[in-house]
């Protein structure tokens, strides 16, 4: 797939793309809530736009490791003023990172784009109806279990072949309600229920999920499989971060979602260029 078109705008797949991430929470794992307030928020994606993002994901609700889940109302209360300000600001494409079909609406008529769905139209009975409707793109990512508990004990028998069936699934499904499968992007979840080793796996793998016929969004930046394996805490994870960024382009990715726009962005063009020379 080249391109998604919808609604006036477009995705080009002529090079890997690159999604920023803007948590306005006061939880987040990887900034720890410095871009929950409106003004740091507004400016980091100010800042991303600046460094090429081609995307900033908004997302008000933390989906860490055992995070609690928080009410609609309140993702509503985080993140509404800040996509108000970035879509008045900037010409960049936004996503909203919610599995709440109302967050999602509220999203979508404040200018958002992309709706990026961590449980894959699982978690709300609505989310899909809602997707269909507005005629954007979808991202759907594969998450064993729930964000509070995934990480307890997660198993597989293949975990290429489980997460690639599980996908093939739910882009059957988002079909049955009503969504353009031309639209969907799809994230094998690097981080969401698995192991260390489930993750370097996937990343190694991942052009198998290219079969599915989608794009495919990758996203393992300062994720705690980094840490684990070079013993870094978060803040240490930027080498480690750049290094499976660009196994991911090397392996397919058409999409990165990382923190470091400016520099993940020149190491996911590089391994581009180097793979398609």
């Amino acid at each position: 797939m080249k391109e998604i078109r919808w609604k006036g705008r477009v995705l080009k797949f002529d090079r890997p793309l690159i999604m920023g991430i803007l948590n306005v929470t006061p939880d987040s794992f990887s900034d720890g809530g410095r871009f929950f307030s409106r003004e740091n928020a507004l400016k980091q994606a100010e800042k991303m736009a600046g460094e090429g993002a081609d995307i900033i994901d908004v997302g008000g609700e933390s989906t860490r490791p055992y995070a609690e889940q928080v009410s609609a109302e309140e993702e509503i209360r985080r993140i509404i003023p800040v996509i108000r300000k970035i879509k008045k600001k900037l010409r960049t494409l936004v996503s909203i990172d919610t599995y709440k079909s109302e967050v999602a609406c509220r999203a979508l008529e404040e200018g958002a784009d992309i709706i990026n769905d961590i449980s894959a139209l699982r978690m709300d009975r609505n989310m899909g109806k809602a997707a269909a409707r507005a005629g954007v793109p979808v991202i759907l990512m594969h998450m064993q279990g729930r964000p509070r508990g995934m990480q307890a004990s997660p198993r597989y028998g293949d975990v290429i072949r489980d997460i690639a069936g599980f996908l093939g699934e739910r882009i059957k499904k988002a079909k049955e309600l009503g969504i353009d499968v031309k639209k969907i992007i799809i994230d094998p979840g690097i981080g969401f229920g698995k192991t260390v080793e489930h993750n370097l796996l996937i990343i190694k793998n991942l052009e198998k999920f290219k079969k599915l016929g989608c794009p495919v969004l990758a996203g393992p930046s300062r994720k705690s499989f980094i840490g684990k394996v070079l013993n870094l805490k978060v803040y240490e994870r930027f080498e480690g971060t750049a290094a499976a960024v660009a196994i991911c382009v090397w392996n397919g990715a058409d999409i990165v979602r990382v923190h470091d726009v400016k520099e993940m962005k020149r190491v996911a063009d590089l391994a581009y260029a180097i793979k398609t020379v």
